[in-house]
């Protein structure tokens, strides 16, 4: 049996793990865009703000290819995909494949502007744009303007904020982490970030970047100059699916698949931030590009991949953050008119700043955002994964301390 696995990140690695252990004989061949050792993503924040070295990056040990019986094919990407004749295009050759993981994961989501072609503009996704950033900061940038006011964008402010420099975001919402929390904890979030010197402008765009040979101002879209001598793109990622057929695969925004993770083609399969799964919160089809889903996904597509069948059936979105004096967690609906029939409840307290939103379908909860004391927020989770129906007095989840058999 041979094995592809396209990516070699968290799922991929988890893919491979699986497999190895289920099968010891089979081949295994692991594609990778990035000539590095699989490397924990989400870190790579904590290099720009100075807290982790690049050196502390990598999730497995030099020996992992050998020791997993691995043929690594790095610093190359796939450019296409056969699911006939059961082949992958990569660095001008072909190569075979009985089962195929496509665990790609994503790419920052571009955007459109004048001059993204100079210098100090990075965006913020692989070990290579922090890196390239770190430079900029050792070439004496010093006025980072950040764009997008979601996850990445957050973490590319509070590092560069880290590392001494003046920095301004500009978000086209009314307020930030508007994909991950509800409008009131997103004021709470923009008053923190602004009370911490963080700039932060609201329904306002980038549209053209000036200099020379680097970056020295941006344009934007109410008229206004901005100098800046760093850039840093973050307005969320793509699934990285330019190599895959869609006459002959089902795409969305992901690659679809079922509750093997396998896809409408046969004996493939597909993991991570390239998968669309069914949400559990949502009920719905849904990409949940966080490292949890793709670690746990990956091991259940190797399971399936390798002759067992397995059903992943709890993919569910969820965050946790510190924004500075904030700790602020989230799961599943954050928006309650993304779906219908909902019932909502929220409780603030202005003396200890702590809020809380549930957001109820029927008698199931089905998203959660947390301000501060936040310690209970495992709990209100494993009701939404688990689909625990909620029957008795559902404000004293509110509370926190709240004793669960309440309301069960």
């Amino acid at each position: 049996m041979q094995y592809v696995i396209i990516g070699n990140g968290i799922a991929g690695v988890n893919a491979a793990e699986a497999i190895r252990r289920m099968d010891p004989d089979g081949r295994i061949l692991m594609i990778g865009d990035e000539p590095l050792l699989p490397y924990c993503r989400p870190m790579i924040s904590m290099v720009l703000e100075g807290s982790v070295p690049l050196a502390k990056l990598p999730i497995r040990p030099a020996s992992f290819y050998d020791d997993c019986k691995i043929e690594p094919i790095l610093g190359n990407r796939v450019t296409g995909l056969d699911v006939d004749a059961g082949r992958v295009d990569v660095n001008g050759k072909r190569v075979a494949y009985d089962k195929l993981l496509i665990a790609a994961g994503a790419d920052p989501r571009p955007i459109r502007a004048e001059g993204l072609g100079l210098g100090n503009i990075a965006y913020m996704r692989t070990e290579a744009h922090v890196r390239r950033m770190l430079a900029a900061l050792d070439g004496g940038a010093r006025r980072a303007l950040v764009l997008g006011g979601g996850l990445v964008g957050f973490k590319a402010a509070y590092g560069l904020m880290c590392r001494g420099l003046a920095v301004t975001m500009l978000i086209r919402s009314g307020y930030p982490l508007s994909m991950q929390v509800d409008a009131f904890a997103g004021g709470m979030i923009l008053d923190t970030l602004t009370a911490h010197g963080l700039d932060v402008r609201v329904d306002i765009a980038a549209e053209v970047f000036e200099g020379k040979d680097t970056v020295e101002a941006a344009r934007l879209s109410d008229g206004s100059r901005l100098d800046c001598d760093l850039v840093v793109i973050g307005k969320g990622v793509l699934p990285a699916l330019d190599f895959v057929p869609r006459d002959r695969i089902e795409v969305d925004l992901g690659l679809v698949v079922d509750l093997f993770l396998q896809t409408s083609a046969p004996n493939v399969y597909a993991a991570g931030d390239a998968a669309e799964s069914i949400d559990v919160a949502r009920q719905t089809r849904w990409v949940n590009a966080i490292w949890p889903e793709a670690a746990a996904q990956g091991k259940v597509a190797g399971i399936n991949m390798a002759g067992r069948t397995v059903p992943y059936e709890r993919s569910l979105s969820r965050n946790v953050i510190r924004i500075f004096d904030l700790d602020v967690m989230t799961a599943g609906v954050v928006d309650p008119q993304m779906i219908t029939g909902t019932e909502v409840i929220t409780r603030f307290d202005p003396a200890t700043r702590r809020y809380r939103q549930l957001v109820f379908q029927e008698d199931r909860l089905v998203g959660m955002t947390l301000v501060n004391a936040i310690e209970q927020g495992g709990v209100l989770m494993a009701l939404i994964q688990n689909r625990i129906p909620v029957a008795g007095r559902r404000e004293r989840l509110l509370a926190p301390g709240f004793n669960y058999r309440a309301v069960a």
